[in-house]
Protein backbone atom coordinates (compact mmCIF):
# COMPACT_ATOMS: atom_id res chain seq x y z
CA UNK A 1 0.00 0.00 0.00
CA UNK A 2 1.23 3.59 -0.99
CA UNK A 3 1.32 6.16 1.55
CA UNK A 4 -0.81 8.33 -0.42
CA UNK A 5 -3.26 5.12 0.16
CA UNK A 6 -2.38 5.37 3.71
CA UNK A 7 -2.79 9.08 4.36
CA UNK A 8 -6.30 8.66 2.37
CA UNK A 9 -7.63 6.39 4.55
CA UNK A 10 -6.28 8.39 7.84
CA UNK A 11 -8.14 11.38 6.50
CA UNK A 12 -11.81 9.34 5.62
CA UNK A 13 -11.14 7.83 9.30
CA UNK A 14 -11.49 11.50 10.55
CA UNK A 15 -13.72 12.41 8.65
CA UNK A 16 -16.17 9.43 9.68
CA UNK A 17 -15.59 10.37 13.31
CA UNK A 18 -16.35 13.80 13.33
CA UNK A 19 -19.87 12.50 11.40
CA UNK A 20 -19.88 9.93 13.95
CA UNK A 21 -19.96 12.19 16.78
CA UNK A 22 -22.56 13.91 15.93
CA UNK A 23 -25.49 11.35 14.72
CA UNK A 24 -23.96 8.03 16.16
CA UNK A 25 -25.14 5.71 13.42
CA UNK A 26 -24.46 2.65 13.11
CA UNK A 27 -23.21 2.40 9.15
CA UNK A 28 -20.71 4.95 10.28
CA UNK A 29 -19.55 2.55 13.09
CA UNK A 30 -19.30 -0.08 10.79
CA UNK A 31 -16.99 1.60 7.97
CA UNK A 32 -14.84 2.94 10.84
CA UNK A 33 -13.97 -0.69 11.38
CA UNK A 34 -13.68 -1.46 8.14
CA UNK A 35 -11.18 1.40 7.88
CA UNK A 36 -9.33 0.14 10.84
CA UNK A 37 -9.41 -3.28 9.62
CA UNK A 38 -7.94 -2.32 6.34
CA UNK A 39 -5.30 -0.31 7.83
CA UNK A 40 -4.00 -3.39 9.86
CA UNK A 41 -3.90 -5.81 7.08
CA UNK A 42 -1.91 -3.34 5.15
CA UNK A 43 0.18 -2.34 7.60
CA UNK A 44 0.44 -4.75 10.75
CA UNK A 45 -0.42 -1.71 13.23
CA UNK A 46 -3.25 -0.59 15.19
CA UNK A 47 -4.68 2.46 13.84
CA UNK A 48 -5.07 3.90 16.97
CA UNK A 49 -1.60 3.82 17.93
CA UNK A 50 -0.29 5.09 14.83
CA UNK A 51 -2.70 8.06 15.02
CA UNK A 52 -1.30 9.02 18.16
CA UNK A 53 2.04 9.14 17.81
CA UNK A 54 1.02 11.25 14.37
CA UNK A 55 -0.65 14.17 16.49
Amino acid sequence: MKNSEIRKLVSEHKEITNKYTKTENNKLKEKLKEIEHRYFHETGRYFTSDIEEIT
